[in-house]
């Protein structure tokens, strides 16, 4: 079981910057996003923002494809898919951070979130988020946290902002909607970890989610999340 990490210094930049289980850094199709997407840049600033726009807006926030699988939890899985939910695609951003020597953890949290959809929201029977995934990266001798879940497009579809991210502070929470409506509360700080929890994300999915069918494999909706969002949902 991986231990929340609660504090700094050597050794723990040391552990965000090595390949995790789940956070793959070292898996050629992360190494090879990283580097794409990168490009020219060269310091760890311009480095994680363009990793952060990559992985929020190439790949969409699918809750519908919802492996919960050792491998449908890891970085490149994400790349594999085109798709994911919130946890493996934090994961992705600290991989792909990692792969080009930014340190990077996963941070959790249990919020409320009404961007979902009718569908979902009726097989979760609620709308608290237990143990949503962001990414923390450490940038300029402090740790930023960074969402990418949100893809620009199911924003746009749905009428809320699409997180931004400056490297200069946290970017974390769609407070309010467009039309000023409160999106999203978070409830429950749940810490940082070097390395995705698994145990602790199922126990806790399970005990939140007892309606979810056969835990520890895919939710098996066949269904186009973004099509199914309604504005102001």
């Amino acid at each position: 079981m991986n231990t929340p990490a609660q504090t700094t210094n050597a050794n723990d930049l040391s552990n965000c910057l090595a390949p995790g289980r789940y956070v793959d850094s070292d898996h050629p199709a992360v190494i090879s996003f990283a580097r794409r997407v990168a490009g020219t840049a060269t310091t760890p600033h311009d480095i994680a923002l363009k990793l952060y726009y990559a992985v929020r807006d190439e790949f969409l926030y699918d809750p519908y494809h919802f492996d919960t699988s050792i491998d449908g939890l890891k970085a490149s899985h994400v790349i594999a898919a085109g798709r994911g939910f919130c946890v493996p695609k934090a994961a992705l951003l600290a991989a792909a951070a990692r792969a080009l020597g930014v340190p990077a953890r996963l941070g959790f949290a249990d919020v409320r979130n009404h961007l979902t959809s009718k569908r979902l929201q009726e097989m979760m029977g609620t709308d608290l988020f237990v143990f949503h995934g962001y990414t923390e990266l450490w940038l300029d001798c402090q740790w930023l946290k960074a969402t990418p879940a949100f893809n620009r497009s199911l924003c746009e579809k749905a009428g809320i902002r699409p997180l931004e991210f400056d490297g200069s502070a946290d970017s974390v929470f769609h407070e309010f909607d467009v039309s000023g409506r409160r999106h999203m509360e978070y409830v429950l700080d749940r810490g940082a970890y070097v390395d995705l929890p698994r145990g602790d994300l199922i126990a806790a999915w399970r005990e939140a989610y007892p309606s979810f069918p056969d835990w520890g494999r895919k939710l098996g909706v066949r269904a186009d999340f973004e099509s199914d969002v309604r504005p102001g949902a």
